[in-house]
Formats: C-alpha cells, sequence, structure tokens
C-alpha cells in the first residue's frame, strides 16, 4: 500500500469515528448542558434484524436472511431504509445472467451514498445479498443490493455479504431490469 493511500484511509477513519454512524439519524444521544454535556439514558436496543423479505411490484417474493454478526452497519443501514419505505418503487437497474441489482434512488446505479466497507467471510455462492461499490474499495454504497443468480465467489473479499436468499430464487431469476420494489419487509 502506497503512502497517500494509507492516508486516505487513515483520514476516512478518523472521519467515520469523529462524526458517528453514517446511518443518517443525526441522533448521538447526547444533550448539551451548561458546564458541559450530558449523555442521554441508556435504552435497551431493539433486536438486530435478521430477515427480510422483499416483494415486487409485478408480483412475487423472495427472502433472505440478513447476517449482523457479519456485517452489523451494512445490516442495520439496509433494514432502516426498508422499514422508512426508501426503497418501494425503486426498480432493478442491473440484470445480467449472474446478478441482478437495485436499491438505487436515482434508478441508473449512480445514486446512493458513500459509507465505510464492511468485508467478511462469507462466500458469494448462488443466493448471497451484497453491497454495491465504485472502484475505491474502502467505499461502499449506502443503498443498492444485489443478488447473485449463480456462484461468484470471485466476489468474496472484494464485496460486503451480508445476506443470503432463503427462498423466491426462482423469483429472483425472472427479475428483469426496471422490474420495481413494491416494499420490503424487514424482521
Amino acid at each position: 500500500m502506497d503512502r497517500r493511500s494509507l492516508l486516505q484511509r487513515a483520514a476516512a477513519g478518523l472521519i467515520v469515528a469523529a462524526c458517528g454512524s453514517t446511518s443518517g439519524s443525526g441522533a448521538s444521544g447526547a444533550t448539551p448542558t451548561a458546564g458541559g454535556t450530558k449523555t442521554a439514558t441508556p435504552t435497551s436496543s431493539p433486536k438486530p434484524a435478521t430477515k427480510a423479505t422483499v416483494e415486487l411490484a409485478k408480483g412475487g417474493t423472495f427472502t433472505f436472511t440478513l447476517r449482523p454478526d457479519k456485517a452489523p452497519q451494512t445490516v442495520d443501514r439496509f433494514a432502516g431504509k426498508a422499514r422508512s419505505g426508501f426503497y418501494n418503487n425503486l426498480s432493478f437497474h442491473r440484470v445480467e445472467d449472474w446478478v441482478v441489482q437495485g436499491g438505487d434512488p436515482s434508478g441508473n446505479g449512480t445514486g446512493g451514498e458513500k459509507v465505510p466497507s464492511e468485508y467478511n467471510d462469507l462466500s458469494f455462492t448462488l443466493g448471497a445479498v451484497g453491497i454495491a461499490r465504485g472502484p475505491d474499495k474502502a467505499v461502499n454504497n449506502g443503498s443498492q443490493f444485489f443478488v447473485v443468480k449463480k456462484d461468484s465467489t470471485f466476489l468474496d473479499k472484494d464485496y460486503t455479504n451480508f445476506g443470503q436468499v432463503t427462498s423466491g430464487i426462482d423469483v429472483v431469476n425472472g427479475i428483469k431490469i426496471g422490474d420495481k420494489i413494491k416494499s420490503i419487509t424487514v424482521e
């Protein structure tokens, strides 16, 4: 790794550490008071999401497990967006013989915020669910997700794998460019 890359990664890490989560909530749990900061009383956090069901506008659903144990920030971000209705009516903009990809607010593969990557040891076998990214491996897309339609282990440790289809792979295989997501339900 050259010096410039090392410095860029260090700077990115410092920014993330200083700014906190990129989930967009904006809440830090602390409130300013005279003479300092009062920390909010801790509350029990909700149980992490472990399952998502995608319903297509044209009919059909597919379900996948979520892996908060392997990609906690990615699962948290995806679940938050799904619960807020962010993905409703967005389309699948990329469909190839090996992958379908959707979740882009621009609809063409260019939209979505930049967030830190979260690599793990999960393999991209048939039905694996991952997060899109650009050329910088340290940065993932904040909303675009994909499902592989065949074993795609060449993606291992180069993309964030955060789930595995458990039912409806036939629905995934039937997705066409432009098909819309009606809703995503997360449990």
